[in-house]
């Protein structure tokens, strides 16, 4: 697994971040599960904390099937349990429709508030309104460059034009020349500034591709076409582990040569690894995404702390290849990468 220096860099301020929420959480810990259960679950915080209770509602721009965001619940659901924090999750692809799902937070008087902005002029407003009614914000994922003028405390997730480079890069290391960048969600602004990433650094050429992540059949047939019309296209790049099969089942389809790689892990992107499918994928870690994310709130809540002083903490780029797949295979089976 290799990381970009600017990820490096930060990851450094990751670790650090978690470490310290450990440490608060577990000086009101009395123990955890056996040592039998810790090889197949993540790693368990103990009993909650002693602080009072808390109510952190989480509002993203998942769609549905998108098993990126299992993952971080999974992550925020585990810091919830240590910090006796009451977790509430919603999602809604589109943005006026999150921002009413912000709104819904906010009528319910949330102590703390992790919301996405892949789409930030449709929710912007409502999450200033959040801060001025004195409800603490972190952003998470997308939308970093806005996070800090819609008054939050602070981003977690990964600079997505940083890891669009470090795609770029390493597709010119692999000696490809032309890239089709396959966006599952058309408006997202950190979707596109992956593909203006690859393009950056990229030596080759790269064609974008829209597509609609919510109807695996139709964005399957869509790289089909492509794939057929543009017999040169010798990489595929998809933003998202979801798609990632679409993309192999259309290289298949399509009779090409074109090798796959991926943002984001899952249990099937291991699966693909391990039957030679996928070239590398990017690792964003997305269970501390939402991990930081409820231990940021709780820790500001209970002890005035902010992550990273408000700076963006970011929790990738990773690139990872097969050679990978012994040390994340029982992780991403747990469901924590």
């Amino acid at each position: 697994m290799r990381t970009s220096r600017t990820a490096t860099t930060a990851t450094t301020a990751v670790m650090a971040a978690a470490a310290l929420a450990l440490t608060v959480g577990g000086c009101s810990s009395s123990g955890g599960k056996g040592s039998e259960d810790r090889g197949s679950a993540p790693a368990s915080a103990g009993k909650a904390v002693g602080t009072p209770r808390l109510k952190i509602a989480m509002v993203t721009h998942s769609g549905g099937g998108d098993t990126f965001w299992d993952i971080v619940q999974s992550g925020a659901k585990q810091a919830a349990a240590k910090d006796n924090v009451d977790f509430l999750y919603s999602a809604n692809k589109e943005g006026q429709q999150q921002a009413q799902l912000v709104q819904a937070a906010i009528d319910q008087k949330v102590d703390g508030l992790i919301v996405t902005l892949a789409k930030p002029e449709a929710v912007k407003d409502v999450v200033e309104k959040a801060v001025a009614a004195g409800i603490p914000v972190v952003t998470i994922n997308s939308g970093a460059d806005y996070s800090r003028a819609v008054g939050a405390l602070g981003h977690i997730g990964q600079d997505e034009e940083v890891a669009g480079e470090a795609v770029g890069d390493e597709l010119s290391r692999r000696g490809r020349k032309k890239a089709l960048c396959v966006l599952h969600e058309q408006g997202n602004v950190s979707l596109e500034q992956r593909c203006a990433g690859v393009k950056k650094t990229f030596r080759g050429s790269v064609e974008n591709l829209n597509v609609d992540g919510t109807n695996t059949p139709a964005s399957t047939s869509s790289i089909e076409a492509k794939l057929q019309s543009a017999k040169d296209i010798d990489a595929v790049v998809t933003l998202g582990a979801p798609m990632a099969a679409a993309a192999v089942q259309a290289k298949g389809d399509a009779g090409s040569s074109a090798e796959i790689d991926t943002f984001d892990l899952n249990a099937a992107v291991i699966k693909q690894f391990k039957a030679q499918q996928i070239g590398f994928a990017v690792d964003q870690q997305p269970y501390l995404q939402g991990y930081l994310a409820v231990d940021e709130l709780w820790l500001n809540k209970t002890n005035g702390d902010v992550i990273g002083g408000g700076r963006p903490v970011l929790t990738g780029p990773a690139i990872v290849t097969g050679k990978d797949v012994p040390t994340l295979e029982k992780y991403t089976a747990r469901g924590t990468r």
